[in-house]
């Protein structure tokens, strides 16, 4: 038995837009309550978030029956913890801060079994496997991982052609709060400096033959990223949507 087929990767290589919303709540019951909502991919996100192995791993699990596809964004771009969220069933990796093509070239090999890649091999007692009912997961797991990088500083935007040129990344996410910030705009990411090196990158992964990603925390942002050309494009927050809502629910009934 072959390793299931990574939709969201197929879409990404047909040039389908894929919109999508973060996971910050480290929570399996909001993943699963968010996985109803139709989102095309959902970003479990290890960075920000307050998760380790175990939260992302019941997320994953919690996903398992939605038709939204789940994204790990690690926290570091490391071979250790790449290794354990594709043990813990994850077919799809963001990986933050890449400033360089030799650390996308580590990222590509971090998602790859031997001899190409050095992912550890130990699958058979695995969600990833299905604990070993995959029986041929091992030598169809490599072509299914879909690995995407974030180029989110002037360092990772100065180096975007080369690391455009690695063979394996299937997407560049452009990071725009801390691109804005390293650029001297403290998180202003519609500065107009700031959406100019935004479009200008979004238009060299596409033509690079890359699917372009990023995320827009508002109207007129996400508007903006998408006349730009992102393809896979996240549109909000799980606990920015809650709070957003509370708040304005409870202004509304206090003022009564």
């Amino acid at each position: 038995m072959a390793v299931a087929t990574n939709s969201f990767k197929q879409a990404l290589a047909n040039g389908d837009r894929q919109i999508g919303c973060w996971l910050s709540s480290a929570e399996a019951s909001i993943a699963e309550i968010m996985g109803t909502a139709g989102f095309d991919w959902l970003v479990i996100d290890g960075e920000h978030g307050p998760n380790d192995i175990r939260s992302i791993r019941d997320q994953l699990m919690a996903l398992q029956a939605s038709s939204s596809h789940a994204v790990v964004r690690v926290p570091v771009g490391e071979t250790w913890i790449i290794k354990q969220v594709l043990d813990a069933g994850a077919q799809t990796v963001l990986v933050p801060i890449i400033e360089s093509a030799e650390q996308a070239r580590e990222v590509v090999r971090a998602c790859q079994y031997p001899p190409h890649g050095t992912r550890g091999v130990g699958a058979s007692a695995t969600r990833a496997s299905r604990f070993g009912l995959v029986t041929d997961y091992i030598p169809t797991a490599d072509q299914e991982i879909c690995v995407l990088l974030q180029v989110e500083n002037r360092a990772g935007i100065a180096a975007l052609d080369e690391i455009l040129t690695v063979e394996g990344v299937d997407g560049v996410f452009i990071g725009p709060a801390d691109l804005s910030t390293d650029m001297g705009f403290q998180g202003d990411s519609a500065h107009p400096e700031v959406r100019k090196v935004i479009a200008d990158a979004l238009s060299r992964i596409t033509a690079a033959g890359k699917a372009p990603g990023i995320l827009g925390v508002s109207e007129e942002a996400t508007q903006s990223y998408l006349d730009m050309g992102a393809q896979f494009l996240a549109v909000g927050l799980d606990v920015m949507l809650l709070v957003q809502s509370a708040r304005a629910l409870a202004a509304h009934w206090k003022a009564k």
